[in-house]
Order: C-alpha cells, then structure tokens, then sequence
C-alpha cells in the first residue's frame, strides 16, 4: 500500500507543477460556464422581457390602425417608434432602417383598412339578411411586415408569432364591433354590445416532470451541467500529456524497475485524476448555487435526487481518465496527445449536443450523438436536474460511461503489453 501511496503522491505532484494544465482545467470552464449560460440566459428572455425596438407607419387613420397601435404597445415586448429624428416615418425610411439594423421590426398599416373591413362586413351581413352566401374577399387588408435580415431564423418565427396573435384578437374585436353596427342598422330592433367573454379556451403551460413540485428548468440547469461534462473530458489532455511526460524522461521505465504490480500505476493516475474531476464538478456546481444569482442568473436548483447525481458524476469522471489513459498509451508525441485529445473531445460535445441541443440535429446526427460519451453524461445531468429524474433514471447511461472506462482502460493495458511500452 505504500508504493501505492508514493505513486499517488508522485502524480499528485505532476499535476499541480503544470499550473496551465491546471488552469485549463479549472479556470477556463468557470469563464465558459459563466460565458455560455449569460448568452443563453438572455436568449431566454429575449422576447418576454427583453423590448424590441419596432418601428411603425400607420395609414389608416380609423379604428382599425388605432387598435392594432394600441395593442401591439401594450404587448408588453416592444418599444414602439413612429418617427425618426422627431419627423415622422416615410415608407422609404422604415424600409432603410430596418435594413440598417436600427430597428428589429417595422409594420406599416394600410391606407383605408378600415374602410376595407367595413365595406367586407356590410357585404357579410347585408347577405346573411337576404339569405345570401357570399364569398369572402381574401387579403383584403395586407399589413407589411419588415425584418432586420441579420435576425435568426427561430427568433424571426417567435417574433411572427406573437405579432399574428395580437393582429387576431385586434381583427377579431374589431369585426365583431362592426357586425353589431351594420345588424343594428338593418335590424328594426337595436341590439346593444353583447359582451363575450374573450379567451374562453385558454392553456395553462407547464413543464412535465417525475417528481411531485414545482420546477422550471432555466438557463443555469441546462449550462452548468453541459459544460461541466465538456470540462471533465478536458482532463484528457493533462491525464494524456503526463503520461507521455514520463515515458519521455525515463520516469516511467524506473517506475516499471520497481517490484510494484502495473495495476498501482494505472490506479494512482485514476485516483489523482478522478479527484480532479470532482473538484471540477464541485466547483461548477457552487458557481450556480452561489455566485451565479450576483451575476443577475438563475441560482442552481438542488432539490435533486443525490444518488443520481452521485452516479452521473463518478460515471462521467471515469469515462473521461478512461479515455485520457487510452490516448496516454496510443499517442507517440506529447503534440499528438494534446492536438488529439482536445480536437476529439470537441468533437463528442458536439455531437453530444453541448453545443448544439440534440432534438434540433438532422435525424442522422441525433443517431450519431447517442454514441459520444459526452452525450450520455449529459443526458443523466438533465436527467437530474431538468427533468427530476430519480437513480434509476440514469442507469443507462451511467452503465455505458462505467462500460466506456472498462473498455479505453482494458484497451490502454492491452496496447502497453503488446507494444511493450513499458521495456
């Protein structure tokens, strides 16, 4: 047990004398957590909170232009212009602007809207009264809607959206409103506003989860757990880089002189290592509980199965040095470990879907992402944390993290042998 000990020291002391590997290691995922979840964090809230400058002309001077006016200002999400440099808007203008990036949205509102819809609905009715059907008149009034054409593609599609549901309730009021008078004005007895209740099919909106409380995920639970697995795959590069360290300057060759089994200098890396990632967890994880709500973030939820948390954390850990160890023993250069390990690990977190959601891949690549051992550590972190999910929810991945260690650390003793290496 002593030798053993004296490795566990000796590789403690290789890591902490590489104070870049170190701070890689530990600085540089705070700084991309941190980074990540504030982007994410305002993507979040960017159409309910955030107001978006929209610029409006409108032509109609009736009550058509003036509801949609005032419903699209009291929506809550947009800064409403409707001049530039105190003169008011030309169509020219809007179109220039908006073009320029000066403003998100512009809307222009027709001339004679109004007129448009009255003259539809006295046709309506006046038919409805004579037992006539007639057919509706499509895009009788056409509102132009202009985009900043630097806007994404989904923000471009939650933009419309609310701006048509707005448009909706505004049109629908309004044609109501004109039924009553064209009715009243043919019908011998007058009827008054018959008040309806508005939205009586409404939807109450919720996240499903397997446990019995209240939880919405936010941009902390989907950041911290996501870059804290590309973290702990980061420690490849050092687990990699030591090991051929030591084959270089002869340390490892001494080593193997010793009367020491190989297994004691494959488990004291483990050892050392594994405490590195879960310092590295830690860490991460006292950022989102602690530090985050200072910086204006949602703090971390911990109300969390513990077990599962547990599972995914060792499991992540070990499927990480298991694939440092392989590149360690694989890779001839110390260049080859560092270039290797840092652009493959990119590559799984890609695929993974850490940088990229999982569901918004071609169907093709979301195959391809249930292969990457990133993947399957986050998908146990969300599992825990998004989605309240209990121990036994992880175990599959969890079993396939504990599996990949298996096989890179099996591979790693199994390519040492035959290459002896270690003569």
């Amino acid at each position: 047990m002593n030798k053993f000990q004296f490795l566990v020291y000796k590789d403690f002391l290789l890591l902490v004398r590489d104070r870049a590997g170190l701070a890689m290691m530990f600085l540089l995922p705070v700084l991309l957590v941190i980074i990540m979840t504030c982007l994410q964090d305002s993507t979040f809230h960017a159409v309910h909170e955030n107001h978006i400058p929209l610029l409006l002309l409108n032509r109609d001077a009736d009550s058509l232009g003036v509801a949609m006016e005032k419903q699209i200002a009291h929506a809550g999400i947009f800064d409403v212009y409707k001049s530039i440099n105190g003169k008011p808007v030309t169509q020219e203008q809007l179109v220039t602007a908006v073009a320029k990036g000066d403003y998100m949205i512009g809307i222009i509102v027709p001339e004679n809207a109004t007129m448009n819809i009255r003259k539809n609905v006295k046709r309506y009715v006046a038919g409805a009264f004579n037992g006539k059907a007639l057919p509706s008149v499509a895009d009788s009034v056409q509102v132009a809607i202009y985009l900043d054409p630097a806007i994404k593609n989904s923000f471009r599609t939650t933009l419309m959206s609310s701006l048509r549901e707005y448009a909706v309730r505004t049109e629908s009021d309004f044609i109501f409103n004109e039924i009553i008078a064209e009715v009243n004005r043919l019908s011998p007895v007058s009827i008054t506003d018959v008040q309806l209740a508005r939205n009586q099919v409404t939807f109450t909106e919720q996240y499903a989860s397997l446990k019995e409380r209240d939880k919405i995920p936010n941009s902390t639970q989907h950041n911290v757990p996501a870059w804290s697995m590309f973290a702990i795959f980061f420690i490849t590069i050092s687990l990699s880089g030591n090991i051929i360290k030591e084959r270089d300057d002869g340390s490892y060759t001494r080593l193997r002189l010793m009367p020491c089994p190989y297994t004691f200098y494959l488990f004291s890396k483990i050892a050392v290592y594994f405490g590195v990632c879960i310092l590295q967890f830690t860490a991460l994880m006292l950022l989102g509980v602690f530090v985050f709500p200072y910086l204006g973030l949602p703090s971390l939820d911990f109300r969390i199965d513990y077990l599962a948390l547990s599972l995914t954390c060792v499991s992540s850990a070990l499927a990480a040095i298991g694939y440092g160890l392989l590149i360690g023993k694989v890779a001839v250069t110390h260049q080859q470990a560092a270039v290797f390990a840092s652009i493959s690990v990119v590559i799984m977190a890609a695929i993974g879907g850490v940088w990229i959601p999982v569901f918004v891949m071609p169907h093709i690549m979301q195959l391809v992402s249930h292969i990457s051992p990133l993947n399957w550590g986050l998908e146990s972190f969300y599992a825990v944390f998004v989605r309240g999910g209990h121990w036994t929810s992880v175990l599959p991945e969890c079993a396939a993290s504990f599996l990949f260690f298996g096989l890179c650390t099996g591979a790693a003793i199994w390519y040492n042998k035959r290459k002896r290496i270690d003569l």
